[in-house]
Parts: C-alpha cells; structure tokens; sequence
C-alpha cells in the first residue's frame, strides 16, 4: 500500500497505514456503499485499493472520534456540563461523520484539480504539438517535445504515453489507454480523435488542427457563459456587500439613539456587520472561482 494523506488525520501516514491493515475487513463492507471510489482513487493516482483507502478512512476518523471525545468531555466536566460525556460524544459522533464523508471524497477533490491543471494547459500543448507535426515532426517526437516542456499535468501525461511507447506499447494503444484512465474529459476527447485519425490513415497535422479548433471554440463559449454569470453576481455583490450594510449602519445609528444601546451593545453590533461583510466578500470569491471555466486557465 502506498502511503496515502489523509485529511484531518491524526496520526501519521505510516502509522496510519500500518495501523489500517486491521480495518480491511471494515473496509471491504464499506466498498459497496461507496461505487464511485474505485474510479476517483484510479483518477486521482494515489495508488490504493478501495478497500485499502476506507479502512485508511475508517482509522483516522476512530482516532479523531475517541481523542475528541477525551477532550471535549474533559472541557465540559470542567465547566460542570450536566451528561458531559454524554453530550462530548453525541457532538464527536456528529464532527466524526462529516470528517468520514470529507475524506471518503477527498480523492475526487484531487481528482477536480488534475482536471482543472489539465484543462488549463490542454490548448497550449497542442498549439504547440500541431507546430512541431507542421515543421516536419513526427508524432512520437512531438510526444516528447511536450513532455519535457512545463504544461503542468499535462507534460506529465504525455510522459506516460513516452514511457509505455518506449516500453514497446504501440503508440495508438499507449494514447488510448491514456485517454482511459484520464479524468478530463476534454483531454480524453482530444486524444480519441488524434487515435481515430491516426487509425484511419489521415494526416495528424489536419487532425491536430480540427481538435485544437473545436476546444478554442469550447473555450470561447465557456468565456461568454462566465461572462453573462457575471452580470447577476456583480448586482448580488452591491446588494449585499455594499447597499445593505450602508443601509443597516444608518439603522443602527438611529435604532441605538432611540433605545439607549449601551456602547458595548453599539460596538458588538457594528463588529456584526464588519464579519458578516467580511464572510460574505469571502464566500462571493470562492463562488466567482468555482465558475471560472478550467479552459479559460488562470
């Protein structure tokens, strides 16, 4: 078993995967509740079974759950919590279940990142590969010319298809085993059709030219989408983050001159709207970034 990180584990990896080896059977049970694994672990090249990773899972949130229970419990009998250990692990139980779920789906998170890193480099390699095809280049050289560039995770593609290729595996089956086990689906998409062009006989230069085409017109369609996206959320953004708290300032000044709010009751109030303004401006940002296309990079 490869040592794998888990998120929000305790104990470290080689202690946890030695540890682990005692879950398999767990970890067995566990596979057929959770189909879509097999697949997110093989796109997301961490190199374990399932049964492997969830009694990794399995490990980690036990020791999550027994040391936060220790010292929740503690913390609540020492402020004298009526059913302290009671309510200690009625909450560890809760936070243990969300951990459980967070880390049974962490390899597709590892798998939406080599998407987003293949999706962003894609047209760049190929621009490039179609120049080398152009000027006289055969195809298994342009291969290599992109591998050994820095296209991110896919100059680290490529480099799979050389090495399977200088193994001795025929050059289409070495694409489409790549395009197989590759999550991106614009990436798969572009080397099925270099594979059909080349199983059909045509020229890889017109073939390289018609992909590159079609996905810099996937990439201008995706541009006008996130544009018109846009146009709403800006709109939300003012609502939110600038009419309502100017609006509820103004408020709360005429609100506390009319009841007598207490400065501390004043200050809480303002530092209120100061976190809520601050929150929000946060979260529109990680919405503005999960929009963003992968094509359009950056």
């Amino acid at each position: 078993m490869n040592s794998v990180k888990i998120p929000f584990s305790l104990l470290p990896p080689a202690i946890l995967e030695k540890g682990s080896r005692r879950f398999l059977w767990l970890g067995s049970m566990a596979e057929r509740f959770f189909p879509f694994l097999r697949l997110s672990l093989l796109q997301s090249e961490l190199g374990v079974k399932p049964r492997e990773y969830l009694a990794l899972c399995i490990l980690s949130t036990l020791s999550f759950f027994f040391a936060g229970t220790f010292v929740l419990s503690g913390l609540l009998l020492l402020f004298r919590v009526d059913a302290a250990i009671l309510v200690g692990l009625s909450i560890m139980l809760l936070f243990s279940a969300f951990i459980f779920i967070e880390q049974v789906m962490y390899p597709r998170v590892i798998s939406s990142r080599r998407i987003k890193d293949i999706d962003q480099n894609l047209l760049p390699a190929l621009r490039t590969m179609l120049i080398h095809v152009n000027s006289g280049v055969p195809l298994f050289e342009a291969l290599v010319s992109i591998a050994n560039e820095q296209y991110g995770a896919v100059s680290l593609e490529f480099k799979k298809a050389v090495k399977a290729i200088n193994a001795g595996i025929p050059e289409v089956e070495s694409l489409e085993k790549l395009a197989e086990e590759n999550p991106s689906f614009y990436f798969r998409r572009a080397i099925w059709q270099i594979v059909n062009g080349i199983t059909a006989g045509s020229q890889v230069d017109t073939v390289l030219k018609e992909v590159t085409h079609s996905i810099s017109q996937e990439q201008t369609i995706q541009i006008e989408t996130y544009g018109s996206q846009l146009n709403p959320l800006a709109m939300f953004y003012m609502i939110i983050a600038v009419i309502i708290p100017a609006l509820g300032m103004t408020f709360m000044v005429i609100i506390s001159s009319f009841i007598a709010l207490s400065e501390s009751g004043t200050k809480i109030m303002f530092w209120g709207m100061y976190a809520f303004v601050i929150f929000f401006q946060i979260m529109f940002l990680g919405l503005i970034r999960t929009k963003r296309p992968n094509l359009i990079g950056g």
